[in-house]
């Protein structure tokens, strides 16, 4: 853990090459034709190639640049943040910082290898479609592709915490009015109220099988959300319920 520690620090620390001139970070004067085909999509990360070994990424891994040179994204676990100057087909991340989160389920070192990537310096875009392709001086690549935004309604929705081994998912759906899905063991339906930023959700109908111990205390908190009013949060893939206590459920866009 330590290490792991130690190592997710360094990324705060990582030298970053400065857009040559005056172009400040997020400016697009010059290179207009490569900061409209990058910016203002959500990418997420394939895979990255270094010295001709190509490491895939997991699931979570993406980059955003707004039109204001803005950088967001994930390494794969830690959520990092940078400024993007474009210049013709070029980039360059200034000031990346990350989170420091110890994390499991993440290739050892991937978050590293990526984050060092996108810090060398002046980085080539090639756009093909809705891949993307970022390459440095040395040949090194990060690979991306397009991903448009989850609806609330008609998506599965995977949830991720608390976690319940990606068993439990919920979709809703517009035209009856309900959300259903599984709770991880049991499958669930109830009535499903979508208003402005909140879903009012009616008393929960579940099977009622038996699982292991863990399961069920997964389904004990998210049986939680129902017969009550829960706020949701949508950014791109990612949804976040909130139930009046607080209790907060997260989950993903099933691919």
């Amino acid at each position: 853990m330590d290490k792991r520690l130690t190592a997710l620090a360094a990324l705060t620390l990582l030298p970053l090459a400065i857009a040559c001139g005056n172009e400040k970070a997020g400016s697009d004067s010059v290179g207009a034709g490569a900061s409209a085909s990058v910016s203002g999509a959500h990418w997420s990360v394939d895979d990255v190639t270094v010295d001709g070994r190509k490491n895939a990424a997991p699931g979570g891994a993406y980059l955003r640049i707004a039109d204001g040179g803005e950088v967001k994204g994930n390494l794969g676990c830690n959520n990092f943040g940078a400024d993007a100057s474009f210049e013709d087909s070029h980039v360059t991340f200034d000031k990346l910082h990350a989170t420091e989160m110890a994390c499991e389920g993440v290739p050892p070192n991937f978050e590293q290898t990526l984050s060092r990537v996108l810090a060398d310096g002046d980085l080539t875009t090639e756009v093909d479609g809705d891949k993307l392709t970022l390459t440095t001086k040395d040949g090194d690549k990060v690979a991306l592709t397009k991903q448009e935004a989850a609806p609330l309604k008609g998506t599965k929705w995977t949830i991720t915490s608390p976690d319940a081994d990606g068993k439990a998912h919920l979709t809703f759906d517009e035209k009856t009015g309900q959300v259903s899905g599984s709770l991880g063991c049991n499958r669930v339906k109830a009535k499903a109220t979508v208003s402005d930023g909140s879903i009012t959700l009616g008393t929960a109908s579940t099977t009622r099988m038996m699982c292991d111990t863990s399961l069920m205390e997964t389904e004990k908190a998210l049986l939680r959300l129902f017969d009550g009013t829960v706020t949701y949060r949508l950014d791109h893939r990612n949804l976040t319920l909130t139930s009046e206590n607080g209790q907060s459920v997260n989950a993903t866009a099933a691919e």
